[in-house]
């Protein structure tokens, strides 16, 4: 057991600073870090999640699912861990990035959806049919749900959340927005909604996975590299003969 006060071994040291340099990044500076690597950490976070976004709502305007179901925003989010990976930084921060950027992925495609509708959605009254759900039931999260059926008796697929409660009844009329062009679901229309409410929801996410990308790049900051000149081997001088001969 090592005494209180005594000196860490040199090899004990050597491992800490190691398993520090993996763990979080060595972040190789003195005082606050370089203004460029402050950039670059600044454009890492703000393309990895801009892309994970935007794919995902191009492809619900567009209609492609590929894009619209997130699919392609969490290969997006591992192109930007793929890209951490490469600069070296802390794995601790990699798997932070990593989850965050899977976070957002999944959260993208709702939001999409309601940029969608809130840009060219109609709204028009259909009328509940039934009501299931509620807090007692697990699979509705603890919402009400409504089946619905519009004007001309056709049920729609998707069953409404937004709007139905628990004084909702059978036969009542609620107020759901579409998209003309179909590529979208219908969904209830929320009070006081605006173009850019959908995107705002995903404030928290995007922030938390810009601000994990550039502390990621800051701390993958490595002199080393730099502290080691490459050696150059030099031939030994041919040995000199005294002019007595041999």
């Amino acid at each position: 057991m090592r005494r209180p006060g005594r000196p860490l071994p040199a090899s004990e040291l050597a491992l800490r600073a190691h398993l520090r340099s993996t763990v979080w990044g060595p972040a190789e500076f003195v005082g606050l870090p370089p203004w460029w690597l402050v950039g670059e950490g600044l454009l890492a976070g703000a393309l990895g999640v801009g892309v994970i976004v935007g794919v995902t709502v191009v492809g619900a305007w567009y209609g492609l699912p590929v894009l619209a179901e997130g699919t392609a925003g969490l290969v997006c989010a591992a192109a930007l861990v793929l890209y951490l990976v490469l600069v070296r930084a802390g794995r601790a921060l990699i798997g932070l990035v990593a989850v965050l950027g899977v976070c957002l992925a999944f959260q993208a495609p709702q939001a999409a959806a309601g940029l969608v509708l809130a840009e060219r959605g109609r709204v028009e009254s259909v009328v509940v049919t039934s009501v299931e759900g509620g807090p007692a039931a697990v699979s509705s999260r603890g919402r009400y749900l409504c089946s619905v059926a519009g004007r001309d008796g056709v049920q729609l697929e998707v069953r409404i959340w937004r709007g139905c409660g628990q004084t909702t009844r059978a036969g009542d009329a609620l107020a759901v927005v579409y998209d003309p062009k179909g590529r979208v679901p219908p969904r209830g229309v929320e009070p006081g909604a605006s173009a850019g409410g959908p995107l705002r929801a995903l404030g928290g996410w995007a922030a938390a996975l810009a601000a994990g990308c550039l502390v990621a790049v800051v701390r993958s900051y490595r002199l080393t590299h730099t502290a080691r000149a490459p050696h150059r081997e030099t031939a030994a001088p041919p040995p000199r003969h005294s002019a007595g001969g041999r």
